[in-house]
C-alpha cells in the first residue's frame, strides 16, 4: 500500500533526495534553513549535494536492498532530476511517502507520455507522433511535414538525444543519429514550432491542494543549453496569465504534490504550446533565490515536507546567467560587482558545457 504524508513534517525530520546534483545541493541548503536534515541517495561519489547534506548513500537506483535500508532512515523521499527510474519511486512508496508520486515521475520522464497527458487535459502542444522504426519514420515525416525534430522519448536533455530533420535530411542518418544501430526504438517526431521565445513556469502544489506559480520567465539558450533567464518574460499580461493558468491546471490534473517546471513556446501568433515538464526545481527558477520572498528550493522543500507553501511574491526583476565550463574561473570578476549574486555548485571538473554555477543580477522593482 502506498504511503502518503498525512501531516507536515516537524523540524528535525529527514528528507531523502534521489540524485546528488546541484539542484539537490541547493534544495538541501534550503531544507537546513527550515530545520530539516537531508539524506542524499545517488550512484556518484563526492556529489555536489552530499557536500551540504547530513547523510549520503552511494548506490545504484536499482539496488533494492540498499533502497529498503535508505527508506528506514528518511521521513519522505523526493528527487532532484527526472531520470530516476520510475521503478525506484514505486519501490520506495510502499515503504515511505514519495513526493511527487511515481505517477508524476512516470509521465514527466517520457516525452511521448508528457504530450499524451497534455492532450488528455486539453493543454496545447505541437503536432507529434510516436515512431518505432525507420519505415514508420518515413511515413510520419510525410504526415507531419518537414522541417521537424526526431527525439528519444527518454533521457535527452540540453539538446541531447534529438536531431533536426530538414527538407534534405536523409532519414536513415537521422534515425542512426538518435538511436544508433537499433532497428526498433521508441522515439517521437515533433513538428517544428515557429516561436518567438521559450518561457517557463514553475508551479508548486501542497498536500492541502494549494497551488502557487512563479511568474513566467524568458529563457535564452546557447548550443541547446540554457544561457540566460530574464525575469519577468517580455510578454503581454494576457500571455503571462494564460501560462500560469495552464501550469496550475496541469499540476491539479496530475495531482502533483511537490514542484514542477513547465517549458512552453510562445508562437509568433501569440499561442502557447507546452513543450516539456520536469517534476522538480529547474534551472530557469534559480533567480528566485535572490528575487523572491520564497525561493523555488524553499518552496520545493515546503511542498515535499507537507508544509504550507510560501509566498511567491517577486520583490525584484532579475537576469540569471549560467556559468558553463570555464566560465566559473571568472568568479573573482563576478564578485567584484556588488549587485551580482554568485552561486557555485562545488563540482570538481569544469567540462565544456557543464553547469558549474550561476550568477543573478537583481533589479529592484520600482
Amino acid at each position: 500500500m502506498s504511503k502518503t504524508l498525512s501531516a507536515p513534517l516537524a523540524p528535525g525530520s529527514v528528507i531523502g533526495i534521489l540524485g546528488g546534483g546541484q539542484l539537490g545541493r541547493m534544495a538541501a541548503s534550503a531544507a537546513a534553513e527550515l530545520g530539516y536534515h537531508c539524506h542524499i541517495y545517488c550512484p556518484d561519489e563526492n556529489s555536489p549535494a552530499s557536500e551540504v547534506s547530513r547523510y549520503t548513500t552511494v548506490a545504484r537506483y536499482d539496488d533494492e536492498k540498499t533502497l529498503a535500508e535508505f527508506a528506514k532512515h528518511v521521513d519522505v523521499v523526493t528527487y532532484e532530476f527526472e531520470n530516476v527510474p520510475a521503478k525506484t519511486a514505486a519501490f520506495l512508496i510502499d515503504r515511505v511517502p514519495v513526493n511527487p508520486g511515481p505517477n508524476v515521475l512516470h509521465i514527466c520522464q517520457n516525452r511521448l507520455r508528457e504530450k499524451d497527458f497534455c492532450q488528455s487535459i486539453n493543454v496545447p502542444t505541437t503536432r507529434y507522433a510516436e515512431v518505432t522504426n525507420l519505415k514508420a519514420l518515413d511515413r510520419v515525416v510525410r504526415d507531419i511535414g518537414r522541417p521537424c525534430v526526431l527525439k528519444t522519448t527518454e533521457m535527452g536533455y540540453d539538446g541531447k538525444g534529438q536531431t533536426f530533420i530538414a527538407p534534405d535530411t536523409d532519414l536513415a542518418e537521422a534515425w542512426k543519429t538518435v538511436v544508433g544501430d537499433r532497428e526498433q526504438a521508441e522515439t517521437i517526431i515533433e513538428a517544428l514550432v515557429d516561436f518567438r521565445m521559450e518561457i517557463s513556469v514553475i508551479v508548486a502544489r501542497s498536500i492541502q491542494g494549494d497551488c502557487q506559480a512563479y511568474i513566467p520567465v524568458e529563457n535564452r539558450h546557447k548550443n541547446h543549453i540554457l544561457d540566460q533567464t530574464i525575469v519577468p518574460a517580455r510578454v503581454s499580461q494576457k500571455i503571462s496569465d494564460r501560462a500560469e493558468v495552464l501550469a496550475r491546471h496541469m499540476a491539479e490534473e496530475m495531482q502533483l504534490v511537490g514542484m514542477m517546471a513547465i517549458e512552453m513556446f510562445v508562437t509568433t501568433d501569440d499561442e502557447i504550446l507546452v513543450n516539456e515538464m520536469a517534476p522538480r526545481p529547474h534551472n530557469s527558477g534559480h533567480w528566485s533565490m535572490d528575487a523572491c520572498v520564497t525561493s523555488q528550493f524553499e518552496q520545493f522543500i515546503r511542498a515535499t515536507a507537507g508544509q504550507v507553501l510560501g509566498s511567491v511574491y517577486r520583490h525584484s526583476d532579475a537576469v540569471m546567467t549560467n556559468l558553463l565550463g570555464k566560465d566559473v574561473d571568472n568568479w573573482a570578476e563576478i564578485l567584484s560587482d556588488p549587485s551580482a549574486k554568485l552561486h557555485l555548485y562545488g563540482k570538481d571538473e569544469a567540462k565544456a558545457g557543464r553547469k558549474m554555477g550561476h550568477v543573478t543580477k537583481v533589479i529592484p522593482r520600482k
